[in-house]
Formats: C-alpha cells, structure tokens, sequence
C-alpha cells in the first residue's frame, strides 16, 4: 500500500478576541458572525473562537444552564457555526455550552466546509465550573482537515502537559485553544500571563502549532486577560499577544506538513523523536 505524502503548505489562521455577554445568545452569535466574515475576507482559513463564546462563562446557578446551554450538532448556536463554516470555506472551533441529556458539558464544537466534524469536552474543569458541569468523556480527538490534522483543548486543559501530548501523538500540527483566561494566583502586576508561558513552551517542547483565542471584559465580577496568541511549534508568537482588554482579531500563517523540520532544535535532536518512550512510563 502506498500513503501520500502530505503536501507542505501554510494556512492562515485566525483567533477571533471579544466580549460575550452573559445569557445573550443571538448578539454573541451576531458578534462571531461578523469577526469571522471579517477574518475570511482576509484569508483566515481556521478560525478559532474564546471558550463558551454563546452564552458566556460565569453562571450562577443550574436553571442558567438549562435555559441556555444547547445540543451539540442539533443546538442553534452548533447550527449557526455550521453552515458559517460551510458558507465562507473556513473551519471553526468555538467554544459552547453543550447539553446532552440532563448534562451539561463546557464543549468546543469543530466544523468545516465538509459541515460539522465533532466535538471536544473540557477534560480539566476550571473553579466553579465543577458546580456546573461534568468532566469532558470524549477523551482528545483529532479531527481531519484537508490541510492536516487539528487537536481541540479548552482553557485549563492547557495546564497539563499531556493533553498536548495526546492530541500531537495522534497525529495534530495544529491545536486550536477556546479560552477564557483569567488572573492567576501571585501574578504580578503587568507580568505575562502564565497561560502564555505554558502554551508556548507546549507549542516548543511538542513542535506542535497553538493558537489560543481568549475573551476580553468583566463577567459578573469576573475580569478576563485577553492576550490571545498564536505560537509557532518552535515556540515562537507568529501572532500575539493581542490586547488585554479589547477585541482584536490576530492571524498568522502555520505551516502544515513540515513536522520533521519544525520539531528540529539542533542537528541532532529532535524534540519528538528524542523521547525516552521505554522509560516514561
């Protein structure tokens, strides 16, 4: 059997910062309708949008959910991003609030010009969202683009260095990151944020692609960092950080099919190929 080699390309990708707004799902459905529109028009190709960008983050009791959390593909919100994605030719991973039965799931969905391609739930729950929702069961999937391979993570999964680890060994360039970032414990004033740290340093020590789309704003008291970014698999920004406080849209080209070079560090290591599998475990 023959395999084909996977053509070298680069691809524009796009993080799309902004503001939900708590409980208003058709302004935040509106609001992405327009950032996406005006990324494709300049090429953006991936778009990938903050961490439950329809109904916003911070609830406050379960009713909130019930009212406003939606199936995953059947939901308005997964519907919308559908056929966006089909009209403009561009994938999208957004953030949502996902409802499957009587559970709730902070979920990313993922679809393309091909329509929906799957969902990713949040495997490490942040704070108070343990109140609220169930931990993600549907393990890391990688979902087939026809530019490659493109991992899922949400927010604090980004904190556990084996979630980047499992979505690359299945084969991801790219790993698209729903965010809602806020302060950490100890950050001094004006510091990077230590989601910045961490995911380039994932982005370096993986040769993966991260492009991590953040919100801006206060939530019910609850102030968020912006700073989205997209990091190089060398661990480099292509793009970024963008604005603390303001919606931006950051795109940079990621390249796709060039993983033997990107994971090089020096003539003789690579930063994949020299793993001590035999011994890790």
């Amino acid at each position: 059997m023959t395999h084909k080699v996977q053509e070298k390309q680069t691809v524009a990708v796009a993080c799309l910062q902004f503001e939900p707004r708590f409980g208003e799902v058709e302004a935040n459905l509106a609001a992405i309708d327009r950032l996406a529109r005006e990324a494709a028009a300049k090429g953006a190709k991936i778009l990938v949008l903050p961490e439950l960008a329809d109904t916003g983050y911070v609830f406050e009791a379960a009713d909130e959910l019930q009212q406003l959390a939606a199936p995953i593909p059947q939901g308005r919100p997964s519907q919308a991003l559908i056929a966006l994605a089909a009209e403009l030719g561009v994938y999208i991973a957004a953030g949502l609030c996902e409802k499957a039965g009587d559970t709730f799931y902070n979920s990313a969905i993922f679809c393309g010009p091909e329509g929906y391609l799957g969902t990713f739930r949040k495997l490490h729950l942040w704070n108070k969202e343990k109140l609220f929702f169930r931990s993600g069961d549907l393990g890391l999937p990688v979902f087939d683009t026809v530019y490659g391979k493109v991992g899922v993570a949400i927010c604090y999964d980004g904190w556990f260095p084996e979630t980047f680890r499992g979505l690359v060994a299945a084969g991801a360039e790219l790993i698209c990151v729903p965010t809602n970032w806020v302060p950490i414990p100890d950050q001094p004033a004006g510091a990077e944020p230590m989601a910045n740290i961490l995911h380039k340093a994932a982005a370096h020590s993986n040769g993966v692609a991260i492009a991590c789309a953040d919100r801006v704003g206060i939530e019910r008291g609850q102030p968020f960092l912006g700073c989205s970014l997209i990091v190089g698999p060398r661990g480099w920004p292509l793009a970024g950080p963008a604005s603390p406080t303001n919606p931006e849209i950051l795109i940079a080209d990621v390249m796709f099919g060039d993983l033997e070079n990107q994971r090089r560090v020096s003539e003789r290591n690579n930063v994949w190929e020299d793993r001590r599998t035999d011994l890790y475990n």
